[in-house]
C-alpha cells in the first residue's frame, strides 16, 4: 500500500442505506370482519388483512372485489365439507366486508371418488338467467346405478338413454333457476334441493345416484345495489306469508296495529 494512502473500505462505517430503520408491514395494516349474506347460519366467515387509507389509496377500494371461497360445513354448521361458497365483496360498512354470492364449486376429491366402473357418468350444463339479472352457468352430474336384484354386473345407459336424461336436467335446472331471484337461488343450492329433483324425475328413464350440481359460475352480475345488499345481510327481516300466498317482511319487534272495534 502507498505511503500516506487509508483502505477507504476499512474506514466507512456499513454500506450504502445501512441505516434504514427496519419497519414491520403490518403495522399498516387493519383487519375487516368478512360477513356472509342472511341466507347462511354462520354470518362471520373469518378476517381479511387491507393497508389502511393514506392519500388517494383508499382501504375500501382495496376490499372491493376480493373473492372468498367458504366451506359448505363452515357456513352451515353440518358435515357437508365436499361444497365450497365462492363469496364476492360488494360493500364495506366500518369494519364489515358485506359479501355476496358468486358462485360454488365441489372439492376435486369428491368428485373422484364418485366416479367408478361399471356405470355411466352424464353431465349437463345450461347457462340461465334469474329474475334479477344474474347470468348463471350450472353444471349438473349424475352416475347411473344398478336396478335392485339385478344380476348383471354393469349399469350402463344406452346412448338415447343418455339424451333423455341430459334434456331432462336442463329441464328442470331451467325450471327452478329461471323463476327466482338469486336469494331463492342460493336456498335451493345449500340443500342440494335441484339435484333430488332430477334424481326422482329421471327415475323412469335410467336409475341414478351420486346427482349433484356440481358448479355455479356468475357469468354477469347486474350493477351492485347497496340497498339490496343490506337486505340480504338484514337479520331483522322477517318473511310472513298471507292467505293468499305472498311473502311480506317484517322486523322482529313488529306488533300488528290494536282494532277501534271487532
Amino acid at each position: 500500500m502507498a505511503v500516506g494512502k487509508s483502505n477507504k473500505r476499512l474506514t466507512k462505517s456499513g454500506k450504502k442505506g445501512g441505516k434504514k430503520k427496519v419497519v414491520d408491514p403490518f403495522t399498516k395494516k387493519d383487519w375487516y370482519d368478512v360477513k356472509a349474506p342472511s341466507m347462511f347460519t354462520e354470518r362471520q366467515v373469518g378476517k381479511t388483512l387491507v393497508s389502511r387509507t393514506v392519500g388517494t389509496k383508499i382501504a375500501s377500494d382495496g376490499l372491493k372485489g376480493r373473492v372468498y371461497e367458504v366451506s359448505h360445513a363452515d357456513l352451515q354448521k353440518d358435515e357437508i365439507a365436499y361444497r365450497k361458497f365462492r363469496l364476492i365483496c360488494d360493500e364495506v360498512q366500518g369494519k364489515n366486508c358485506l359479501t355476496n354470492f358468486y358462485g360454488m364449486t365441489m372439492t376435486t376429491d369428491k368428485l373422484r371418488s364418485m366416479v367408478k366402473k361399471w356405470q355411466t357418468l352424464i353431465e349437463a350444463n345450461c347457462d340461465i338467467k334469474t329474475t334479477d339479472g344474474y347470468l348463471l352457468r350450472l353444471f349438473c352430474i349424475g352416475f347411473t346405478k344398478r336396478r335392485p336384484n339385478q344380476v348383471k354386473k354393469t349399469a350402463y345407459a344406452q346412448t338415447q338413454q343418455v339424451k333423455r336424461i341430459r334434456k331432462r336436467m336442463i329441464q328442470i335446472i331451467t325450471r327452478e333457476i329461471a323463476a327466482s331471484d338469486m336469494k331463492e337461488v342460493v336456498g335451493k343450492l345449500i340443500p342440494d334441493s335441484i339435484a333430488k329433483d332430477i334424481e326422482k324425475s329421471c327415475q323412469g328413464i335410467y336409475p341414478l345416484q351420486d346427482v349433484h350440481i356440481r358448479k355455479v359460475k356468475v357469468l354477469r352480475r347486474p350493477k351492485v345495489d347497496v340497498g339490496k345488499l343490506m337486505e340480504l345481510h338484514s337479520e331483522s327481516a322477517k318473511t310472513t306469508t298471507t292467505e293468499g300466498g305472498e311473502k311480506i317482511s317484517r322486523p322482529d319487534n313488529y306488533e300488528p296495529p290494536v282494532l277501534d272495534s271487532v
